[in-house]
């Protein structure tokens, strides 16, 4: 049982590492509406640029930082081919993904790099080992609190930023582009902003990963995107009454927590990995179908009652 909660602890963990990559998503998916491909090509780059970094020595914190980077140049080249070149949002970004993969495997010169030791054969102390030895934590709960405290800071920072000026002229790009042009913003600029913001927390998040697994794999960010939209959706669906956009972001958060916790539960069944990309299908499917068929039950309802009204308004009439 012990054994059991401890792979469960590990799961919400990784969920949380994970969750970084799951606002990125949602700062596009939710706001500019755009389910952005470049998110698998991302995640991988800076997972392997990490990954590379800290083969070399660098410094984690630092290498978690370029890492940050890296994504920030991949968003700003899907932003680019969307905005200048006028490219549709999802092809740019299936653009961007495919030319990562030689890049990602450029940065290692292999399809995977193992972060123990360094190419001096030192062991490489990443940021959760670190924190384990400031606080005496086991490792699992290192990096369940480390990770915590990094998603509340993201999310703090993102709720800053999204309240200024920039941040509440990309919010209006999303919701009406045409209005927020007329009051002559540059709706180029803010798609760009965005992009590259988003791409940049789901490269951090990669990073994170890489770290925590100890390995950077070209393929590390393979359906990245899926798990992304379905934690959004699972999260809208746990927490759908919180209205308020910090408590969205944080929704995003606990949606990709109990997606790993999920996939634990899939794994303790023996059903294989491979399941869960049937059941995050089913999950997106049956989560954005369910507010069409309740409002086709609701319209149609109202137009019976109405019909029904109607009727007895006839015969009192008569």
């Amino acid at each position: 049982m012990s054994g059991m909660l401890g792979t469960f602890e590990g799961a919400i963990a990784q969920g949380i590492l994970w969750a970084v990559m799951v606002l990125g998503v949602y700062i596009t998916y939710k706001i500019l509406d755009i389910a952005d491909l470049t998110v698998d090509g991302s995640f991988s780059l800076g997972g392997c640029t990490c990954a590379a970094l800290l083969f070399q020595g660098v410094n984690p914190i630092l290498a978690l930082f370029i890492g940050f980077l890296a994504g920030l140049a991949a968003g700003a080249v899907t932003g680019i081919l969307h905005t200048l070149f006028e490219i549709p949002a999802i092809l740019a970004g299936i653009l961007t993904q495919i030319s990562l993969w030689p890049i990602n495997y450029k940065i290692m010169d292999k399809a995977n790099q193992s972060i123990s030791q360094d190419k001096n054969r030192n062991e490489i102390k990443n940021i959760f080992m670190r924190f384990q030895e400031f606080t005496g934590l086991e490792l699992r709960e290192a990096t369940l609190v480390l990770g915590l405290i990094i998603a509340i800071v993201i999310i703090l920072i993102l709720y800053w930023f999204f309240g200024t000026e920039l941040g509440s002229s990309i919010r209006a790009t999303g919701n009406n582009p045409d209005m927020i042009r007329a009051l002559g913003v540059n709706i180029k600029i803010t798609k760009l902003l965005t992009l590259m913001l988003s791409n940049g927390l789901v490269a951090l998040s990669g990073a994170l990963v890489a770290q925590n697994q100890k390995y950077g794999d070209i393929n590390m960010g393979t359906g990245a995107i899926v798990i992304g939209l379905a934690a959004i959706v699972i999260g809208e669906v746990l927490l759908g009454w919180i209205k308020n956009f910090g408590g969205k972001l944080f929704s995003a958060v606990v949606g990709a927590s109990v997606y790993f916790l999920i996939r634990a539960i899939v794994l303790e069944l023996d059903m294989g990995t491979n399941w869960m990309k049937l059941i995050s299908a089913v999950i997106i499917a049956v989560a954005m179908a369910v507010p069409v068929i309740s409002k086709k039950i609701k319209t149609r309802r109202m137009y019976a009652e109405s019909v029904e009204e109607d009727m007895v308004k006839e015969e009192t009439e008569c």
